[in-house]
């Protein structure tokens, strides 16, 4: 295995882990930009307002995205493994 290959499947490995964790990271963003908007028109300051609408955009988004994940790393999970082969020389 030579180094070059190394390098190759850690950024497989890294790009792989970027890709799935993006859009739950944008609807956090999202969520929380539109929460503070709404805190900021409102003016309430409660920590639980603030907490309870992003959770349960993060529990929406990855009830929705679970399959594409799913989907997502098992097709990289099978690339991976059918190359072992080429990687133990």
């Amino acid at each position: 295995m030579t180094p070059d290959s190394v390098v190759q499947i850690v950024r497989d490995t890294l790009m792989t882990a970027f890709w799935l964790a993006a859009p739950l990271l944008a609807i956090g963003f999202i969520a929380g930009i539109v929460v503070s908007l709404v805190q900021i028109a409102t003016s309430m300051q409660d920590t639980a307002f603030n907490t309870v609408p992003r959770l349960i955009a993060f529990l929406a988004a990855i009830l929705l995205l679970l399959p594409w994940m799913l989907q997502r790393t098992m097709s990289y999970a099978a690339m991976l493994f059918g190359d072992l082969g080429r990687y133990a020389r």
